[in-house]
């Protein structure tokens, strides 16, 4: 938006959108550093950047924005990280007192929530007016309980253990610690069985108000699709299963199910509606406030309140923040186009939280408004029907790249499930939600009927979306792709929705090339590649040869909810490029190793699986030592146990050699010091291998001297989880792989780990070194041995 001449250059508006977008670069550029500067040069430039806006009318003016944006991210980022609990109280007990924020999760023996402690001298100084994400491992804390049950905004007070924010670092696009941050979550941790506590208040204020709804549309709706009706009305997704969320990825149409900036804009509308039939009804109020004014700051009234109810989830916000400045605008009596409004949505929400960056709503919210403000005059142009199709087809194109870059998938059924879904579910079941949501907070009991109605209007629809689903091809993942990608594929995007006439429209799909077929680095035949991925306390680890993969056990899973094979080592092969496993091995059948494998078979079931017999996993051959197979010149063998050898746990795992002419791997299980002397008695001079996977976790019961000096090892891998209780590895332990010349590899340390077999030699890349991240955990306990 280029404004009148300066001096013969051309002025910026202080809050256009070149400005904001100055702003939002500032902000990226920022979130993307390796480290902090320092708070002092962050300080000056912070200074430097506002005078540069506030006082420049060219170029210097978007180019102050950035510098703020640089600043204010990394001074907001510098403070919370500095909140968050302090290495040194790891692990301790704390006697806590505060309130539940936001809707707590309940799982079968097991209720996470978000707990806002008190400010009170009474607390502990570190942790006083903080959010911390706590877990209680107790069937009381479910809402059945209603004398122990934890609902949303109620108080309490009960001894914790914490730690501080960490999370699984591995290929693909989740990062719970990224999350964690810009949910300013200062520690994590769970309640203390045995301690005391005490419910100190029930549920009250909105939150209290959230949950009651919620449980009052379940019993009013006495059919599956209440899960829907409550995410639809009150921005509640925890009734939703993991099917529902795979039915709703693989369709496109997640951002369509929770409260979205279209249902407060609904909402705002309607509030703007209600304001001026008011109005007209008492022509008095006209004349203390004109009607058109008293409408806009009714929509406002609306928009914020329904915010309210959605729990101020980002697309809200920004909706809020839209219709506050076209409200403004109106009472100044001044015109402001979409893109303005937008423009100054951003800037309000970066300057008061530069943080929110860090979320894939902020980028999808405003991506998505952008495209469709850029081809408004083109849209609007055309008949009804002809411009949804022409909208449809800007939002699909237009945000293509940034669901490929962020979750690394794009939904091949998304475009048609959304020709029908848009318009039914936003012009039909949206709104019967929202009556009831309107009638309820006016009178229990009220909004039932209209929460009926848009159940069985939901029902309808949701039968195709559920068979589009099911289509092999629905859901296309994608491989994690380079940095440069996304910003190819947008550029490639802009060129293809130019008007028509403009040449080289097929060589922009060039421009998608690397973020829809990205390099996998993939070795070449005779060469082979460990990925060892970071899945706490349990190992899961790819083989992967030039066109063929092999899993080594699946990682834990636990009864109270997380298990790694659909929550990481699922993601991390899509993210890989793995499409299918050529062979599955679980080297026993503890909880750490094949917990996962059940999930996991579910989302990859080709290719054969082998398992120690005492395992009892449906299907599995039994991995008895002598059974080789070749695959693209690498060679497998299964070393032990033999058909001999007795059923005793940990000792019976399977022990896999990984053999080609670049290089040789031992993966041995949770086998102990015998088996492993066992090992060297009967290969003599056969366990010479470039990388080991350290036996037992690093644990002392392992590693035997004798097997250390056997294998000659350059790369020891070890896989546990930080801060686990067995204390794994033993110091002891990896000091002795040291001094035998193997360099370490800890998944609680360094995260996902590759090791590369190639003709050039081993090389060991580890996942948090080389993609570093500012908030990354490991820069602030330091090493875990």
């Amino acid at each position: 938006m280029d404004g009148p001449q300066t001096s013969g250059r051309s002025a910026r508006p202080p809050f256009g959108p070149v400005v904001a977008a100055g702003l939002v670069l500032g902000v990226l550029a920022a979130s993307r550093l390796p480290a902090l500067p320092p708070a002092a040069l962050l300080a000056a430039l912070l200074v430097l950047g506002a005078v540069a806006w506030a006082r420049t009318v060219d170029w210097r003016r978007p180019a102050g924005a950035l510098l703020v944006g640089v600043a204010l991210f990394g001074l907001h980022a510098e403070w919370t990280l500095s909140r968050q609990l302090p290495p040194g109280l790891e692990r301790g007990d704390f006697a806590l007192a505060g309130r539940v924020v936001q809707l707590p999760e309940h799982e079968p023996r097991r209720t996470r929530f978000a707990f806002r402690v008190d400010r009170d001298d009474a607390m502990p100084p570190a942790l006083r007016g903080r959010v911390l994400r706590l877990s209680w491992y107790d069937d009381r804390a479910s809402p059945r309980d209603h004398r122990f049950g934890i609902e949303a905004g109620s108080r309490w007070r009960f001894t914790a253990r914490l730690r501080a924010p960490r999370g699984l670092r591995n290929p693909g696009h989740g990062d719970s610690e990224q999350q964690m941050l810009a949910a300013r979550i200062a520690a994590t941790g769970y309640v203390r069985d045995g301690e005391p506590f005490d419910r100190l208040r029930p549920a009250s204020g909105i939150d209290g108000w959230r949950e009651r709804t919620a449980a009052r549309i379940d019993t009013a709706v006495a059919r599956p699709s209440s899960r829907f009706v409550r995410a639809l009305a009150l921005g509640d997704t925890r009734a939703l299963a993991d099917a529902d969320w795979d039915a709703l990825r693989a369709t496109g149409l997640t951002h369509l199910i929770a409260i979205s900036g279209f249902h407060v804009g609904l909402v705002a509308g309607f509030a703007a509606l209600a304001f001026a039939a008011l109005w007209w009804l008492l022509p008095a109020l006209g004349r203390k406030v004109p009607r058109p004014q008293a409408a806009a700051v009714g929509a406002l009234v609306g928009a914020a309140g329904y915010a309210a109810v959605a729990g101020f989830a980002l697309p809200t916000v920004r909706t809020v923040l839209m219709v506050a400045v076209v409200v403004l605008a109106r009472l100044w009596r001044r015109p402001m186009g979409v893109a303005d409004a937008l423009a100054l949505a951003a800037i309000a929400l970066l300057l008061v939280d530069p943080l929110a960056a860090l979320t894939a709503g902020f980028w999808l919210s405003f991506a998505g408004v952008a495209w469709l403000v850029w081809c408004l005059p083109r849209v609007g142009a055309q008949p009804l029907v002809g411009g949804f199709l022409s909208a449809q087809w800007v939002a699909t194109l237009g945000l293509l790249p940034l669901t490929a870059a962020l979750f690394g998938q794009a939904s091949l059924a998304g475009p048609l499930a959304n020709l029908v879904a848009i318009p039914w579910w936003s012009l039909v079941v949206v709104p019967l939600a929202l009556v009831g949501t309107g009638l309820e907070a006016l009178h229990g009991g009220w909004g039932d009927g209209a929460w009926r109605l848009a159940a069985s209007a939901f029902d309808l629809s949701w039968p195709l979306f559920e068979w589009l689903a099911a289509g092999r091809a629905s859901l296309w993942w994608l491989p994690e792709a380079r940095w440069y990608a996304l910003p190819l594929a947008l550029l490639g995007a802009f060129w293809l929705l130019l008007p028509r006439g403009v040449p080289g429209k097929a060589l922009a799909l060039l421009l998608w090339l690397p973020l829809l077929w990205p390099d996998r680095q993939l070795p070449r035949p005779g060469e082979f590649d460990l990925v060892m991925l970071d899945v706490g306390q349990g190992t899961a680890l790819l083989v992967r040869t030039a066109r063929h993969a092999v899993l080594y056990d699946a990682g834990p899973a636990v009864p109270e909810g997380f298990d790694a094979g659909d929550r990481v080592v699922a993601p991390s092969l899509h993210a890989l490029g793995v499409r299918r496993l050529a062979a599955t091995v679980i080297s026993h059948g503890d909880a750490d190793h094949a917990g996962g494998f059940a999930s996991l078979r579910r989302r990859f079931p080709d290719g054969p699986v082998f398992a120690a017999r005492e395992a009892a996993i449906e299907g599995a051959a039994p991995c008895l030592a002598g059974t080789v197979w070749t695959a693209d010149g690498v060679s497998f063998r299964f070393l032990h146990p033999d058909v001999h050898f007795p059923a005793m746990g940990n000792d019976s795992s399977c022990v896999l050699r990984i053999e080609s002419a670049h290089g040789s791997a031992l993966l041995a299980g949770d086998v102990g010091e015998v088996v492993e002397r066992l090992l060297v008695h009967d290969h003599p001079g056969a366990l010479r291998s470039d990388a080991v996977l350290v036996a037992h976790h690093g644990s002392g019961s392992s590693s035997d001297p004798a097997l250390v000096a056997a294998t000659q090892a350059q790369v020891a891998l070890v896989s546990a989880g930080h801060g686990n209780r067995f204390g794994h590895p033993q110091r002891a332990v990896v000091e002795r792989w040291e001094r035998a010349g193997a360099r370490d590899a800890l998944t609680a340390r360094d995260g996902a780990v590759v090791v590369r077999l190639r003709r050039d030699g081993v090389r060991r890349e580890a996942r948090r070194h080389t993609h570093p991240r500012l908030w990354d955990a490991q820069r602030r306990i330091g090493d875990v041995r």
